[in-house]
């Protein structure tokens, strides 16, 4: 199968493409940044999810992964909501046999704690999901999004390099630890390749940190 990956030159998107390319697939990546990943089976393209004009003309994808967004940077709507809408809307057209499309959320679109556009653009992306989900049935294609917790990328610096916030991130995250990229490559690989029968659908996956004992950790100038 081929897939689609945005933000895919780090973290959760280098992590994403590098498993589907051990399982035999073909992967294009999109961002802003130059290649991280090096196969022959990956083909790279330099692009701003914002800019539609941009985005490279892909007819034969099987699974769509939208991962690019930005965190509390100066226009999250922009990044993580309108640039994935339009990514979406590109790729769901211009390829028939599509199977699956699968949205990066985040767990503040359940909580709404972090940053306050942060929170709305990924509420945002769930909210468009099920609306994604709903016109793409028919067409027996499924349709989820994920909402993670902590994830160990560079991303979160800021607390994972402070001793004493990352001790308090600890004391109220029930499982005691935080989800590393490879997991939710694992998650990624479920829902778009695995699952066939569940659509429209949001899973909170952060180490039981909202339903049973909701925080929010992050420097305080920040």
């Amino acid at each position: 199968m081929k897939i689609i990956i945005t933000g895919a030159s780090g973290g959760i998107g280098a992590a994403v493409a590098e498993r589907f390319l051990s399982l035999g697939h073909s992967v294009c990546g999109i961002d802003l940044l130059p290649a991280a990943v090096s196969h022959p089976g990956y083909t790279h393209f330099i692009s701003d999810i914002t800019d539609a004009g941009s985005l490279p003309d892909i007819t034969d994808a099987d699974i769509l992964f939208n991962n690019a967004g930005a965190q509390n940077g100066k226009d999250d709507i922009k990044n993580n909501l309108s640039g994935t809408i339009g990514v979406t809307e590109k790729y769901m057209i211009s390829n028939p046999a599509l199977k699956s499309v699968l949205f990066n959320a985040s767990a503040s679109a359940v909580s709404g704690q972090e940053f306050p556009a942060y929170a709305a653009s990924k509420a945002g992306v769930v909210g468009y999901m099920k609306n994604v989900a709903i016109r793409l049935a028919p067409r027996g294609v499924t349709c989820n999004a994920i909402s993670l917790g902590g994830v160990l990328t560079p991303l979160n610096d800021p607390v994972m390099n402070d001793k004493t916030l990352w001790d308090r991130i600890m004391a109220v995250t029930p499982l005691k630890k935080w989800m590393t990229p490879a997991e939710v490559a694992d998650w990624v690989v479920f829902l778009t390749v695995v699952n066939r029968s569940m659509s429209g659908q949001n899973l909170l996956i952060d180490n039981g940190e909202h339903d049973l004992n909701p925080t929010f950790v992050w420097p305080q100038d920040e």
